[in-house]
């Protein structure tokens, strides 16, 4: 926005937040739903980040030293569950939440009880979810996948509980989504067209269609499980005329969309901060929306090569093969995009800059290991590999993790009318890059020898690079109390932030005076030039 006209009204002062608990459990204001999202996500993401610590102290060296295969097996299930459903996407909509609306110069989401509720049902869904550690049986053993039918026939009692767990998380998702998209489509500041909008707010417009689209064909997949285990459907029971490939296919059809609901709006962020820092405008903006449309439709149609060892037809396997290859095109769109725009910027290294540049280079990365996966004939050989675990640790980790903490310090003065500790924050920044390096990178050559995922216990030639890549982990996992203490110190004290802190940012919301007023945007801004 090159030009922004904006009156802020002063008047709305006095429409205070409410006091004490009732503030937070009757809240309609999106800022304090974001940050309640903000929270749970941050809990759930120490929560899913202990599990995975269990898991690496087990695989310290080989031979069964702490915890028993079986528990070995709810941990890493759980483990994926709470940390794709509990803490990235929720951390990603309390994004939205706060700053969409900012953004764009509405005074609110357009359906505000409806983002209460939707906020509220979540922490019902992980509670009975976390519960089935507690019951007989155990929880849920059979990895995020939850293949049948190793999650129907062979699972323990807990499975229903996970599967009302499942279907709540995806009522939540589905009415963020609608709420997002009635925000975008309604409440625009007069002036902003859709090609005026900021890229955040461009990514997550996609994104919301994508959970519209495949959240019902997640609740379709475990209600189909739910029949086969109580009412003798055999959806995926071969003896009773079904199929477990079927399951894969509908499972996939929702599966490889939401690693995309989990990247898009990480590229948004991105596309932010970059600019901000390199103090130029974003290099082809046009294309990096169609670039985004572009990831969002191929996703829907690259679903198989998940499944290239199950015995689909070589025909099936070459136009996966092509199509996810295809995914290269618009993604290669992105990043050159973003080093074209750092290209001879008056670039700085603050935080959330740190995080931004380490997104793109470690996202690369975990994108080259992803091509390697979808050539059909090589995929053989890393399928179920600990190759697998590495590409996507790589595509999840620096990709979706940095851009919400790179996110978190680039609006953190914004939420809360204090500057971050900088040499805290880049602390926190170089211990997560040589942790999560330390961590992931070795496991690609684990992977390339063969070593298994999901196995408690391993070949004594795997013991060095199991080893470093353990201390990695918990390496990563210490510094994120840094990153605690970093932003409990920004909400309680620290220098007083301006409203607009970082010198090359763009956007209404740095209109609007730092911490951002409980109400914003009363009387609508009107917005003028290009984006």
């Amino acid at each position: 926005m090159t030009a922004i006209s904006h009156e802020h009204d002063h008047h709305e002062e006095h429409h205070g937040p409410a006091k004490g608990l009732t503030r937070w459990l009757f809240t309609t204001n999106h800022k304090d739903i974001g940050t309640l999202y903000l929270w749970f996500s941050f809990s759930m993401f120490l929560l899913g980040g202990t599990f995975a610590l269990v898991i690496r102290a087990e695989l310290f060296q080989p031979g069964l030293q702490l915890v028993q295969p079986e528990f070995f097996n709810q941990m890493t299930t759980m483990h994926g569950l709470i940390m794709v459903f509990g803490a990235v996407m929720p951390a990603f909509v309390g994004l939205a939440n706060w700053m969409i609306p900012m953004m764009i110069g509405a005074p609110d989401m357009a359906l505000p009880r409806m983002n209460n509720l939707s906020f509220w049902i979540l922490p019902f869904a992980f509670a009975m979810l976390a519960s089935t550690l507690f019951m007989e049986g155990g929880a849920p053993n059979f990895g995020w996948t939850f293949y049948a039918p190793l999650s129907t026939t062979y699972a323990p009692p807990s499975v229903t509980y996970f599967i009302f767990a499942i279907h709540i998380m995806g009522a939540s998702s589905i009415m963020g989504a609608i709420n997002i998209i009635a925000t975008i489509f309604n409440l625009r500041a007069p002036g902003m067209t859709f090609m005026k909008m900021p890229l955040f707010v461009w990514t997550w417009l996609i994104t919301a269609y994508l959970l519209i689209a495949v959240m019902p064909v997640l609740a379709g997949v475990v209600t189909m499980m739910l029949m086969d285990i109580h009412f003798g459907t055999s959806f995926f029971n071969a003896a009773g005329g079904g199929s477990p490939v079927l399951f894969q296919h509908v499972f996939w059809f929702f599966g490889h969309p939401e690693v995309y609901i989990m990247i898009l709006p990480a590229f948004g962020v991105v596309s932010a901060i970059i600019p901000a820092f390199a103090r130029k405008p974003l290099f082809g903006y046009t294309s990096m929306v169609y670039a985004t449309a572009s990831i969002a439709f191929l996703s829907f149609i690259v679903w198989a090569h998940h499944m290239f060892t199950v015995g689909i037809p070589l025909v099936g396997e070459l136009f996966f093969m092509y199509a996810t290859m295809l995914i290269a095109v618009p993604t290669g769109v992105k990043v050159f995009n973003w080093v074209a725009t750092m290209f001879r910027g008056s670039m700085t290294f603050e935080t959330p800059m740190l995080f931004a540049c380490a997104f793109v280079i470690l996202f690369t990365i975990g994108g080259f290991s992803g091509l390697m996966l979808a050539i059909a004939p090589a995929d053989f050989q890393y399928h179920d590999t600990y190759f697998v675990v590495a590409h996507f640790h790589y595509v999840l980790v620096p990709g979706a993790v940095f851009s919400i903490m790179a996110a978190t310090y680039y609006w953190l003065p914004k939420w809360t009318g204090h500057m971050y500790d900088e040499t805290l924050g880049k602390v926190h920044f170089w211990l997560s890059f040589i942790g999560v390096n330390i961590t992931f990178f070795p496991q690609h050559f684990v992977g390339l020898a063969g070593m298994p995922r999901r196995i408690p216990d391993y070949n004594l030639q795997f013991a060095d690079f199991n080893m470093i890549s353990s201390m990695g982990a918990f390496l990563f996992g210490i510094s994120q109390l840094v990153f605690l203490l970093v932003v409990f110190k920004c909400v309680f004290s620290g220098e007083k932030a301006p409203a607009k802190p970082w010198e090359g940012a763009e956007g209404l919301e740095w209109t609007v005076p730092s911490p951002a007023p409980y109400h914003t945007f009363t009387t609508p801004p009107k917005v003028d030039g290009g984006h």
